[in-house]
């Protein structure tokens, strides 16, 4: 934005520990995507966080198996602040999918800090009312209970965490 007008908007990042990327995340990639140029799906390797069940390899293979057919997205991963990624990469705008109102409560201060940091905004998109009850930490902890999630998580996902969970169960 500048003097109060919008610019337009060619390239997106949007951020995520995608720890599995669920159908509610490639809703909001589908979506973004379409509104921009081009999409980063750039994936947060944040140590502070506590460790991911899956790897940073497997997310980013996940993710790229999944959105395969959505054009214009590129996936990434990121170390460090993401205002200093969103510059690096030239993005022109945060994306942020949002299932509930608690989620807006959390990610507003961040989109504020974000944007004091690099003068970049945030745009929420919210997800899909399908999609609104689905987190990662909610599918995995259903899947690996033996709950079926095929629903919520596109097949190449459902293939690593069928793998993951028959690998678990060998030890």
């Amino acid at each position: 934005m500048t003097n109060g007008k919008l610019e337009r908007v060619t390239r997106a990042v949007y951020p995520g520990s995608f720890d599995p990327p669920t159908n509610g995340h490639l809703d909001v990639i589908e979506r973004a995507a379409g509104c921009f140029g081009e999409l980063i799906v750039a994936i947060v390797v944040n140590p502070q966080k506590r460790t991911p069940m899956f790897s940073l390899q497997e997310r980013e293979d996940m993710l790229k198996a999944s959105a395969t057919s959505i054009g214009g997205v590129r996936v990434e991963h990121f170390r460090g602040l993401l205002a200093d990624y969103v510059k690096a990469a030239e993005a022109d705008v945060i994306v942020k999918g949002l299932r509930v109102v608690s989620d807006f409560e959390s990610e507003m201060s961040a989109a504020m800090m974000n944007r004091s940091l690099s003068d970049v905004d945030t745009l929420f998109l919210m997800a899909d009312q399908k999609y609104s009850f689905v987190s990662s930490s909610l599918v995995k902890e259903v899947f690996f209970l033996g709950g079926d999630v095929a629903a919520l998580v596109p097949e190449p996902v459902l293939r690593v965490m069928a793998e993951k969970r028959n690998n678990l169960q060998r030890r």
